[in-house]
């Protein structure tokens, strides 16, 4: 077989195709032999990384550190250039990992670890018990087992680590043109885990035709605390008032009306729709704001929630929570649905009162399905006539 070190670039595509072994059991012990092939080659790769980083040819070349140098020349990760540098600094406090990487018991993942490991603990790294560990686990085990070994050798220096991680604790949002926001965060282990907590159960699929995608029903789960929170007054209050959301809206847009213009809904980088207004103002907190000719404010009345105290209370107690066939979110999750809406007429009477989640309200106005109550007062739901994009699927 050819060494990988003699081919031209333009053969590699040809490298499976032409020596690929014909037999499962080969192609097995094929992928063995050249991962700890790469496995070696990686120690070696850390050493020239390691001895790279003591010099200054990449503070002459202009970069800011080794990492950067490593990143643009050789084409790889910040977190990929660290671990290289942090292995090929610890080579010589762990040699019987070494040689246990040239025998096939543990990889070059197992030695990361343990070079982070010796760099964390300092003269309190000891190679014989972790090297034990690391040939008894897989690389993400292990990684996980040396925590738990820097904890006991050094437990002050893992405390002011972990009080480091909070400290760096982040949350990036960004508004697109088009009105979508981005959010990337770094969290600690006991924030990420209280947000995984928190998230993971309202995430579930909702029954055998949730077709949801696992990012899409997590999304749902983030929109869906945020609302609870803003519903059950959660946030922190403004003065008197309860923060909410805060839509402006002319009659025309509220009515649905051919013509009328897009809602403004604060922090939102782009209007919104009709449809939008309608599932907002379902159930919510009403403010009158009267406009002259002039758009000048001539009259503020009160807030006053649609559903509200004993008729809340009530719908509570005979729902129990979200009505959609097959949904098992709780009332406290929920949010007063109109069958008739009250901008049409609808009353405040329980038989044309619902509670749905906030998935399915959004379904019910955003998403043109209908939902009704029938003669026996079991809610029906039924699919919109005309869909955009793929078929319609069965209610969830």
């Amino acid at each position: 077989m050819l060494a990988t070190q003699d081919l031209q670039p333009s053969e590699f595509s040809q490298l499976a195709f032409e020596e690929r072994p014909d037999d499962g059991a080969d192609v097995d012990r094929e992928l063995i032999r050249l991962c700890r092939e790469s496995d070696l080659l990686d120690l070696q790769i850390a050493a020239v990384a390691a001895q790279h980083a003591e010099g200054d040819t990449w503070e002459q070349a202009g970069f800011n550190s080794a990492i950067d140098w490593m990143r643009f020349n050789c084409h790889m990760t910040s977190n990929t250039a660290a671990d290289l540098i942090a292995v090929g600094k610890n080579l010589h406090r762990m040699p019987e990992s070494v040689q246990a990487v040239g025998a096939g018991e543990i990889g070059y993942a197992h030695t990361k670890a343990m070079a982070r490991t010796a760099n964390a603990l300092g003269t309190k790294f000891h190679e014989a018990p972790l090297l034990e560990k690391a040939r008894e686990n897989s690389p993400g085990k292990f990684y996980y087992i040396c925590n738990h070994y820097r904890h006991a050798a050094d437990r002050e220096g893992y405390e002011a680590e972990q009080a480091g991680l909070v400290e760096n604790r982040q949350l990036w949002v960004t508004k697109c043109d088009d009105g979508t926001v981005l959010i990337n965060g770094h969290f600690d282990p006991e924030g990420g885990a209280a947000l995984i907590t928190t998230l993971e159960p309202l995430a579930r699929k909702s029954g055998a035709d949730d077709y949801r995608s696992r990012e899409k029903r997590m999304g749902d789960a983030a929109v869906d605390v945020a609302m609870h929170a803003l519903d059950s007054g959660l946030i922190p209050q403004q003065g008197s008032q309860r923060t909410h959301l805060n839509v402006t809206t002319s009659l025309e847009t509220l009515l649905g009306l051919p013509g009328a213009p897009a809602a403004e809904l604060e922090h939102a980088a782009v209007p919104i729709s009709s449809k939008t207004v309608e599932r907002l103002a379902c159930d919510a907190s009403v403010t009158r704001i009267l406009l002259n000719s002039e758009s000048v404010v001539i009259d503020v009345g009160r807030a006053k929630r649609t559903i509200s105290g004993p008729a809340r209370k009530a719908l509570n107690a005979r729902d129990k929570g979200c009505t959609w066939p097959g949904c098992e979110r709780s009332a406290s999750w929920t949010a007063g649905h109109h069958l008739k809406h009250w901008f049409h007429g609808g009353d405040n009477q329980p038989p044309n009162l619902t509670l749905l989640c906030y998935r399915h309200h959004w379904m019910v106005h955003e998403g043109n399905w209908q939902i009704l109550r029938g003669d026996d007062g079991r809610m029906l739901t039924i699919p919109p006539t005309v869909t955009f994009g793929p078929p319609s699927r069965g209610p969830d």
